[in-house]
């Protein structure tokens, strides 16, 4: 255990974390999630897989993003799996928590989360730097975040 560090976030997801650069994207997927086939990258490489299977996607993100830097040099740091057959700005019970709970805790606002149609969102992943496997049973509970930098600002 380390202070100050939210519990949740295991040595091999701290890791991820430290070793992720500004602009890669990890995923926090549901349990139903096809992680270990989309786990692969375009260069053949197997991404990192954490396992978390005790936890939720809500509390996931949480624990993520209280390391993680989101990007600000894009619009949308933040995507989500569009569920399939519903109409543009639909959004399940589980997204609306997780959206909500980044704009309380201050992380996002809602418009800097996408949502991707479900095979595009397959191609995120399939470039991602990791995914996190959650014991999360609501199905298109799948976000993405791309890393941002912590710094002191330039000189002018």
């Amino acid at each position: 255990m380390l202070k100050g560090i939210d519990p949740l976030l295991t040595p091999q997801l701290l890791q991820v974390l430290a070793e992720m650069g500004h602009g890669d994207e990890i995923i926090v997927a549901d349990a139903n999630f096809t992680a270990a086939s989309l786990g692969i990258g375009p260069d053949g490489r197997r991404k990192p897989i954490i396992h978390l299977p005790g936890a939720g996607i809500q509390r996931t993100a949480q624990a993520l993003l209280s390391l993680l830097p989101l990007d600000a040099a894009v619009t949308q740091p933040i995507a989500y799996m569009k569920v399939c057959d519903t109409p543009d700005g639909y959004r399940s019970r589980l997204q609306r928590e997780v959206i909500a709970l980044i704009e309380t805790d201050g992380h996002a606002h809602g418009e800097q989360c996408e949502a991707v149609e479900r095979f595009a969102f397959y191609d995120r992943v399939r470039t991602a730097f990791a995914i996190v496997l959650t014991g999360d049973l609501q199905p298109y509970g799948n976000f993405l975040f791309k890393k941002g930098v912590i710094g002191e600002a330039l000189d002018a």
